[in-house]
């Protein structure tokens, strides 16, 4: 069943556990995320990136989880994530997304603030929820690093209008998010929370989890050096206030070691229906973990 982000968002938040968004790309990661959720009773985001879109059409790719989704028992969000082309945030609007994020981050903040205002006008006449992004993910002490000042957050969701708000304290995308001990700013955390209204959201917070790396490596793959954030830096991020945490890097790894074993243990077999639903069953089991780890199990 379709939900507005802002609604199982906010009931995230209060309830003190954070919704699972997890990105697809294709039907088995799609059919996995919906079997995961409905195994723990989870509300579930079902997150679309524009170079997903690239790949698969946007609307061949949308179709796949509308349709997954129409028949779900538990609620879910399409969600189009890190929208940067405003025409393409516009058309998912149109077609029917309940949820985009508009990531004009790069910009100053006064226009930031224009931008992320222009698409919640917008979505707002098509009850659809807005994620902003105030900060770059990048990782602490980094060159590029731009944490988000507190202060301007509350700053910023009050002019935006924005339902959701994308932090940066320290977390960054892929599979190497730190060359040594994962650090993240939680003292800037808190202060952000205690600002402003708005459920917080945590990009690039995969748990680049060992044995999926080594089941990668052992089946063929060369993952090295690869780290991510720590279930226990997860936890502590939504007891001060995350209400949604994106999961990409780890289903990618899942999916990718659930095709490498299976040829590898069947090499006699080149049917891809086989090895796909291998590695959807993987996907499946990785979603599931994530979805008791966040405290969504029976929040549907």
């Amino acid at each position: 069943m379709f939900k507005a982000a802002k609604q199982i968002l906010v009931s995230a938040r209060k309830g003190h556990y954070a919704l699972p968004s997890f990105n697809t790309c294709n039907l088995e990661v799609s059919r996995a995320l919906l079997l995961a959720a409905e195994a723990m009773n989870s509300p579930l985001m079902i997150q679309i990136t524009e170079s997903t879109a690239r790949y698969a059409g946007l609307e061949n790719i949308f179709g796949i989880v509308q349709q997954l989704e129409r028949r779900a028992s538990v609620p879910v969000c399409v969600h189009l994530d890190h929208g940067k082309d405003l025409a393409l945030i516009r058309k998912c609007i149109s077609i029917g997304f309940k949820s985009v994020m508009v990531d004009a981050s790069k910009y100053p903040f006064a226009k930031n603030v224009a931008v992320t205002k222009k698409i919640v006008a917008m979505a707002k006449r098509k009850g659809c929820s807005v994620e902003a992004e105030l900060g770059a993910l990048k990782k602490i002490g980094s060159k590029e690093e731009r944490l988000t000042d507190p202060k301007e957050a509350m700053l910023f969701v009050e002019k935006s209008g924005c339902d959701s708000l994308a932090v940066a304290i320290g977390t960054s995308h892929g599979a190497y998010k730190f060359e040594g001990k994962a650090r993240l700013d939680f003292a800037r955390l808190k202060e952000i929370s205690g600002l402003v209204s708005v459920p917080l959201v945590l990009h690039g917070a995969s748990s680049v989890p060992k044995e999926l790396v080594r089941k990668c490596n052992r089946f063929g793959a060369k993952i090295s050096n690869a780290k991510g954030v720590p279930e226990s830096d997860l936890k502590k991020a939504i007891g001060l206030g995350v209400a949604k945490i994106n999961i990409d890097t780890d289903l990618r790894l899942a999916f990718t070691a659930g095709i490498r074993e299976f040829h590898a243990k069947n090499p006699e077999d080149f049917d891809p229906r086989n090895a796909l639903l291998h590695a959807q069953n993987i996907s499946q089991r990785v979603a599931e973990e994530k979805i008791a780890l966040f405290g969504a199990k029976n929040r549907a």
